[in-house]
């Protein structure tokens, strides 16, 4: 489907159908992550939601099956909120509920600050008006430690290693499979990213004691909407204290603790997922549900 710029284009991939009255669920991944992010949640999404109810999901530019860009200085999310009001427009999306998790989370501020009519409601995962530079950095300095793999076996390794840390008691199995969400072997066993090397690149300059200026407009552009927070317990993305205050300003939102993991959300039971129907439930009637206040003490 085309995006924004001339050559660009984002991969899209709707369940059930779209059509007059059936407000879908758009959800948009996390800063390098595909689709797939969102496998687990879509089929328990159907479970608890209880209907054939359309959920779009996207491989924002540079990730996935969508198209690397021509023009790496447009690798913002900026950019990404355009194209993604053009998917919609493409597929007669007037309305829909956003979900996003990190950076695809900021895509969908920055959206409703650009298209705020089109945004319904919108649930951020480990989102927020500024991202942790420790975790800028470990992503920066873990995905260069596997693009120096040269192997299955190593890969393979690695990556348990490092999800192991996010993903506590997850069985090795699992975690192979968030691995292959990401990365894969050619038939010569070389190891490639499922998205453009140059948003690596893009993280060079951060350093863990950076100060980053939190962006509060585009957090303040949600306003007019319905909304839902989450947070992983053990995430690296949203820092805990930003969390209260965006709860703070928010007071109406719904928010909740996703506990044992960090970024990206796995979004793989029922229970995890069902808060989201829930708000899905209420936006469609018109409404939203008594803010959850989770008992924050159990959080990092």
């Amino acid at each position: 489907m085309p995006g924004g710029a001339a050559g660009d284009w984002m991969a899209v991939h709707v369940t059930w159908s779209l059509g007059v009255g059936r407000m879908p669920l758009v959800c948009v991944p996390g800063y390098q992550r595909t689709m797939a992010a969102y496998a687990d949640f879509q089929h328990n999404f159907d479970r608890v939601f209880g209907a054939d109810w359309p959920v779009v999901l996207v491989d924002l530019t540079g990730r996935g099956r969508s198209a690397d860009r021509a023009n790496k200085r447009q690798y913002v999310s900026t950019v990404d909120a355009h194209e993604l009001q053009q998917v919609c427009a493409a597929l007669g999306i007037g309305r829909a509920v956003f979900l996003g998790q990190g950076y695809g989370g900021q895509t969908i501020m920055a959206l409703a600050a650009r298209a705020p009519l089109l945004v319904a409601g919108a649930v951020l995962i480990d989102a927020g008006p500024v991202s942790d530079p420790r975790g800028l950095v470990r992503l920066r300095n873990n995905l260069r430690e596997l693009e120096g793999q040269r192997s299955a076996a190593g890969l393979r390794n690695m990556f348990r290693r490092i999800l192991a840390t996010d993903y506590p008691g997850l069985q090795d199995g699992m975690l192979d499979v968030l691995a292959a969400r990401t990365h894969c072997l050619d038939d010569k066993g070389r190891v490639h990213a499922l998205f453009d090397g140059h948003l690596i690149r893009m993280l060079e300059a951060f350093e863990h004691d950076d100060v980053l200026v939190a962006q509060w407009p585009l957090f303040n552009a949600l306003s007019h909407t319905p909304l839902m927070m989450m947070r992983t317990q053990l995430t690296e993305q949203l820092r805990r204290e930003v969390f209260e205050e965006m709860m703070r300003r928010r007071r109406d939102a719904d928010a909740y603790i996703i506990e044992g993991q960090a970024s990206p959300a796995l979004l793989n039971s029922t229970a995890d997922v069902a808060p989201v129907a829930e708000f899905m439930r209420q936006v469609l009637a018109g409404g939203q549900r008594a803010a959850v206040q989770p008992a924050l003490s159990a959080a990092p």
